[in-house]
């Protein structure tokens, strides 16, 4: 009997949810580019990528998704794109990139209020976090960062910001910005680590945000999961 509810328990507990791959492709684009649905010229524009971050001014690096070659000459690259709708993507050609990789991922597991940091597929790092509030959940999804900022001692957030290519799914302006998730500090904001408790964005400790500015660049994968 106790065999069987066992075997039950265990038939009905999750799967421990599967490891990021040990590398990532990225593009870092040295020239503004326009971003197609499909890759050909005469497709649907989807998005334009300006070349630079829109907080920093440097170099954008995206995760590289897909690639394909048309005509034998020209090698288009499918890109996660910041901004709305969230999770987009779109097609590029790879003229004027240059080719990156990075092995680190970030996922954050909203039930659990933390985030991960793997490095080659290798667990290597677990912090405390704080996330979105019911009425201004954390976005869920396959997301990246867009820039690392420094914030001033007086900033909400401090001491630093990794502007994520996330958008808030319910407000679509905040404090002066387009609504963007970022993992930040708690410097000059209340909450308990572990709660959920922010507009959307996700807090850490003043000692995670510091490795994370530290270690994380541009383009590295985020995934936000329940």
């Amino acid at each position: 009997m106790l065999a069987a509810l066992a075997l039950a328990l265990l038939a009905a507990a999750p799967a421990p949810a599967a490891a990021p791959p040990a590398s990532q492709p990225l593009a870092a684009f040295l020239t503004p580019h326009t971003a197609y649905a499909s890759p050909s010229t005469a497709a649907k524009r989807v998005g334009y990528v300006t070349g630079t971050g829109p907080i920093m001014g440097r170099r954008s690096v995206f995760p590289v998704i897909d690639t394909r070659e048309r005509h034998g000459t020209t090698t288009w690259l499918r890109v996660r794109l910041p901004g709305r709708p969230n999770g987009r993507t779109g097609w590029v050609v790879a003229r004027d990139t240059l080719a990156q990789a990075t092995g680190f991922h970030v996922v954050v597991e909203l039930d659990r209020r933390r985030a991960l940091v793997y490095w080659r597929g290798h667990r290597v790092r677990t912090f405390s976090v704080i996330v979105g509030k019911p009425s201004t959940p954390t976005p869920r999804g396959d997301f990246f960062v867009e820039e690392m900022v420094p914030l001033s001692s007086a900033a909400d957030g401090a001491p630093f910001a990794l502007a994520t290519s996330a958008r808030s799914d319910v407000l679509e302006r905040y404090e002066g910005g387009v609504g963007q998730i970022a993992l930040h500090g708690i410097g000059n904001l209340s909450g308990t680590m572990g709660t959920a408790a922010s507009h959307g964005c996700v807090r850490l400790g003043d000692a995670a945000i510091g490795w994370l500015a530290r270690t994380m660049s541009p383009g590295v994968p985020i995934t936000i999961r329940r």
